[in-house]
Order: structure tokens, then C-alpha cells, then sequence
């Protein structure tokens, strides 16, 4: 809005000039975004611990008992406060802000249907694994089709440390895509089990797609750096700020001993719009890289549930995700969290490195 609103006088004063770019923006995005968390996340924890709509904690696995009953669905606030900032610094005439908005929103809501489900107790375990990743599987192919349509966008795939290996997927690129925004989505969903360890990896890959999707949108960078060039796509350096400045005004809540929980509101809405930022910037492979400790709680469920119907009742770990197998084997939870927190630090500097390693 104040692109929109303050840009066009710079013609009257050279100062205005500052709201055309992407940079001065983005940093302000960050800005709102954190403080709008920071300021209303108090008041929102008081209202659902009034409503008593407190975190289940499953019996199984690690006693987390003491935490039945935080404050939960804390991404209705991260939603709407990366909104308000996106709103008020983006450049609302670019189709991917609005794609990614959309993709964000949606997610968000299949998150809260199965967050009410739960804290209302209508349904123990939420939505059904089946309904969320068919309304998921819907969410990501309009998103793609409405990209293709609309959009300066391919189906061909960058591929990490190779600068002229651009495979064409052609129809295979929309299961791609599905497979690239749904598992992004659930990968940050298993890992949300202990406080701050989801948002903590969130906000170093949400910063490293912010360099990417800049890098993208500029032709001249593009070229140098052998990356796909996408017109439009550095105006999603907004959101990606809005991102990281509520994930950061999230954190101070949300870090051992959490105040507040995400919820599936949260985790599956921040976890699709990582994917859709891969696919948007065409890095959807280096998602992979950058959001290792997503990938490896993910796989680390797969390989457990293959594995015990392969062997009758064996288990690779523990306990899945791979959190939970750490704690079974008596880490204490904050040591797990930073533990994690430092290893995506160097997955996201690894990623950044593959802009020169070509």
C-alpha cells in the first residue's frame, strides 16, 4: 500500500523515491511484521488460555505432560501479521505476492480447521491424514496452474552446483510441485514437537529464499550467478521479510519454556510458503539443502513406519521424528533445540555457497 500510495511523490520530493525499492521495503517488512507479533501475541495468549484451548499432548512417547494445556494456534497471529505487512510494503500489482498470499492463507486454514478440531475435542486427532493432504494436493496445483497461466514461469528444474543442467519436467513438473509445496508444509509440521525447533530452522531458510527470490527477479544477477531469471519474483523479498520478522517476534514467545505454541495453523501455512518460494524462485532442489533438518525429521518418520512393516515391529530410531530419538536417548530438550538451530545455520550457509559453486 505505501508503494502504491507514497512512491508516486517522489516526483515532489526525493525522498519518496526510497519506497521503489525492493531492499528498503523488505526491511520494513521485517520491522512490522516482528513488532506486530511482539505486541499482540501477549494479548492472544491470554484469550485462548480464557477460552482454554490449550496444546494435546499424545501419551506416547516423551513425557511432555507438564505441557498439556499451553496456549496453542499462535499461527493466527504469525498469519496475520505477515499479512499486514505484506500489504502495507508490497507491490500488490505482482501476481506471485498474490500466489504466495494465496498458498499461505489456504494452508493456514486447513491448519485451524485441524487445530479447532482438536482444542474443541470434536475430534481427537484433528482432520484425517487423508483430508489434509487431499486439500493440500488441491491447494498446490491451483497454485502451479495459476503460475503457469498468469506468470513468467517454466517447468524447467534448476538443479544445485550445476548452472547449465535445467531439466524440462513438462506434466511431471505439477506431481513435482505438489510433492515440493505438501512435504515442505508437513516436514515443518513433524518437526514443530519442541519449543522454538521448528521456527528456528524456518526463519534461516525464509531468509535464504529472501536472497534467492531477489537474486531471481534481477536480470543482470541472475545472469552472472547462472540462475533462473523469473521477472517479478524479487517483489516476494517482502514476504519472505514479513516472514522472518514474525518468525523472530514468534520465537521470543515460543523459545524453551514456550509460552505459546504455533499449532498446525502455523506450521503447515509456513511450511507451504517455503515450498512455494522454492518453486516461484525455480530452487526448488536446494529447499532440500536449506531446509535439511525439515527433510531429515521427515524422512526419519518414513524410515521408521517402512521399516517396522518391513521387519515386523523393528525400528530404525527410537523414536520418530528424529527429535523424539534424541530425547529418548537423554538429551535434554533446549541442548536438541540449538543443536538444530546450529546445523540449519550451516545448511542455509551451504545453500547460499551454491550461487558460486557452479
Amino acid at each position: 500500500m505505501f508503494y502504491h500510495l507514497l512512491y508516486p511523490l517522489h516526483e515532489w520530493h526525493v525522498f519518496f523515491n526510497v519506497f521503489r525499492y525492493i531492499t528498503f521495503r523488505t526491511i520494513y517488512a521485517i520491522v512490522t511484521a516482528g513488532l506486530l507479533v511482539y505486541f499482540l501475541m501477549p494479548p492472544f495468549i491470554r484469550y485462548i488460555k480464557r477460552r482454554q484451548f490449550g496444546q494435546v499432548i499424545r501419551e506416547i512417547g516423551p513425557d511432555h505432560q507438564h505441557k498439556a494445556g499451553t496456549p496453542t494456534m499462535g499461527g493466527v497471529v504469525i498469519i496475520f501479521s505477515v499479512l499486514v505487512a505484506v500489504l502495507l510494503w508490497g507491490n500488490l500489482t505482482n501476481l506471485y505476492l498474490w500466489l504466495t498470499i494465496g498458498i499461505f492463507l489456504v494452508f493456514g486454514i486447513i491448519g485451524l480447521l485441524d487445530d479447532w478440531y482438536k482444542v474443541t475435542r470434536k475430534r481427537p486427532l484433528g482432520l484425517t491424514g487423508r483430508q489434509k493432504l487431499l486439500l493440500q494436493a488441491l491447494a498446490a496445483i491451483v497454485f502451479l496452474a495459476l503460475a503457469l497461466k498468469f506468470g513468467t514461469f517454466d517447468t524447467r528444474l534448476s538443479v544445485p552446483f550445476f548452472k547449465e543442467f535445467r531439466p524440462d519436467l513438462g506434466l511431471l513438473y505439477f506431481p513435482f510441485t505438489v510433492l515440493v509445496i505438501v512435504g515442505a508444509s508437513n516436514a515443518v509440521n513433524l518437526t514443530d514437537g519442541l519449543d522454538g525447533l521448528a521456527i528456528g530452522p524456518f526463519i534461516v531458510v525464509a531468509g535464504v529464499y529472501m536472497l534467492f527470490v531477489y537474486l531471481a527477479g534481477h536480470a543482470k544477477l541472475a545472469s552472472y550467478l547462472h540462475i533462473p531469471y523469473v521477472p517479478g519474483s524479487g517483489e516476494l523479498c517482502v514476504f519472505c521479510g514479513a516472514l522472518l520478522g514474525a518468525g523472530l517476534g514468534f520465537l521470543w514467545y515460543n523459545a524453551y519454556p514456550a509460552e505459546i505454541f504455533m499449532g498446525d495453523v502455523g506450521s503447515l501455512s509456513l511450511g507451504a510458503s517455503l515450498g512455494a518460494l522454492a518453486v516461484l524462485s525455480k530452487q526448488e532442489l536446494l529447499l532440500v539443502l536449506a531446509g535439511g533438518i525439515f527433510v531429515a525429521e521427515a524422512l526419519s518418520v518414513m524410515l521408521q513406519v517402512v521399516y517396522f512393516r518391513l521387519t515386523g515391529g523393528k525400528r530404525v530410531f527410537l523414536m520418530a521424528p528424529l527429535h523424539h530419538h534424541f530425547e529418548k536417548k537423554g538429551w535434554p530438550e533446549p541442548k536438541i533445540i540449538v543443536r538444530f538451530w546450529i546445523i540449519s545455520a550451516f545448511l542455509g550457509l551451504l545453500a547460499i555457497s551454491t550461487l558460486k559453486l557452479r
